[in-house]
């Protein structure tokens, strides 16, 4: 066997055991880096620690704790909380009311944050505690609220779409482009299986049907929300600033709204939301730092041309290699860059809410106070919509490069 096919098994080998047995993503692929540079002769603790830091030292990374901080300001600000009392001002009276609010915030909210642990954790906070007060089953409601925080990375502005980028030199604002509509079918998928959801459920009839007046208060209430994907995503395709700048003018805005004109946030309060976005960041960023070690390790090894050769034929049917989730193999294949870093993306957003590692399942199951195998049960139906969408964007590419291509 030679060195470069020991190391893809050791690589393989190693990042699932490593995984299997609980081992944080960023540790896992370090440790599997230099196993694979032992393998290939290559060791070297100079090599490994400059990597780490090449893998960290980009200024297109920069977008990642702007982001990050911009959600923590909505949450602390009171921007998420008028966005959700704007839905239920506008759908909260009919059957199942809070449930579209829910699904209408998380898309709204996805178009701010790019953060799909923020997201849930502000829907979770805001709206749990309602829909049980309302007598709404808890672990549908849970599912669904953990469905609807996963479109965080597929709408634009997506740290997902930005790692990405920046990992395989794709265009980040092409990128942005290829979510939007993937993004609000994810969000007219949810209601379909919310609607279908109703039909089992026992609810007590939606509130007061609020008159056209109070909607409308409500919607100017959440204006300065409004506006901010306006901002970020009009200053990108007139090229005022990069998606990078963004990242830079949603943090500064978001900032602004909740310090001047909601007078939600506290000078005080402003360094304890710096300290949880910092948090937040260190974890990303030591993921991005032992992705490039890994990365670096299997352009060593040439592991596209060797896996290549492992799957020989299966080279000819491009939708075979999807599995494979490897982007010089699917450019090989004549996969459009773009289309398989959506894909890509949206497969790790689903990974998201997938037991039993679901990271978001924990956010909604620590934040509701409700046992794991609950949260799990109410994210299956859902889960099941995502899957059908999955195979809609395989079966019809154009979804995703149509838009992409009428913008450019």
């Amino acid at each position: 066997m030679s060195s470069e096919a020991l190391a893809f098994l050791m690589f393989i080998a190693g990042l699932v055991l490593l995984m299997g047995i609980g081992l944080n993503m960023a540790f896992a692929l370090v440790l599997t880096g230099a196993a694979m540079a032992w393998a290939l002769d290559f060791w070297d603790t100079q090599l490994l620690a400059q990597n780490m830091v090449a893998g960290i030292d980009s200024f297109p990374l920069l977008a990642v704790p702007f982001f990050i901080l911009a959600g923590e300001l909505m949450n602390s600000g009171g921007i998420s909380r008028r966005i959700i009392e704007m839905a239920q001002a506008w759908v909260g009276h009919i059957h199942g009311g809070l449930g579209f609010v829910a699904i209408g915030a998380a898309v709204l909210m996805a178009s701010m944050s790019g953060s799909a642990l923020a997201d849930t954790a502000a829907l979770a906070t805001l709206l749990l505690p309602m829909m049980k007060q309302q007598g709404y089953p808890m672990h549908t409601s849970a599912g669904l609220i953990a469905s609807g925080g996963i479109i965080a990375p597929i709408i634009p502005p997506s740290m997902p779409f930005v790692i990405y980028g920046v990992t395989t030199n794709t265009s980040i604002s092409a990128l942005f482009i290829s979510g939007i509509v993937p993004g609000i079918l994810m969000g007219v998928g949810l209601i379909v299986a919310w609607k279908l959801q109703l039909r089992c459920i026992d609810l007590p009839p939606g509130g007061p049907r609020l008159s056209l007046g109070e909607r409308l208060r409500a919607v100017r209430k959440a204006f300065w929300a409004l506006l901010m994907p306006l901002i970020i995503i009009g200053g990108m395709k007139s090229g005022v600033f990069t998606p990078t700048e963004a990242a830079v003018v949603a943090a500064m805005y978001a900032l602004v709204v909740a310090l001047l004109i909601h007078r939600e946030l506290k000078i005080v309060e402003v360094g304890p939301v710096l300290v949880r976005a910092a948090k937040t960041t260190a974890v990303v960023m030591f993921l991005c730092a032992g992705a490039q070690v890994a990365s670096y390790m299997i352009t060593l090894a040439d592991l596209p041309n060797v896996l290549t050769g492992m799957l020989g034929t299966m080279i000819d049917n491009p939708r075979l290699l999807m599995a494979a989730m490897m982007l010089p193999i699917a450019v090989k294949a004549g996969i459009d860059p773009v289309y398989f870093g959506l894909m890509f993306v949206l497969n790790g957003a689903i990974g998201l809410i997938t037991p039993p590692v679901g990271t978001v399942l924990n956010v909604v199951a620590g934040v509701g106070r409700l046992p794991m195998h609950q949260v799990i049960k109410g994210v299956n139906p859902f889960l099941i919509t995502y899957f059908v969408l999955l195979v809609l964007f395989i079966i019809f590419p154009q979804i995703v490069t149509a838009p992409v291509a009428w913008m450019r």
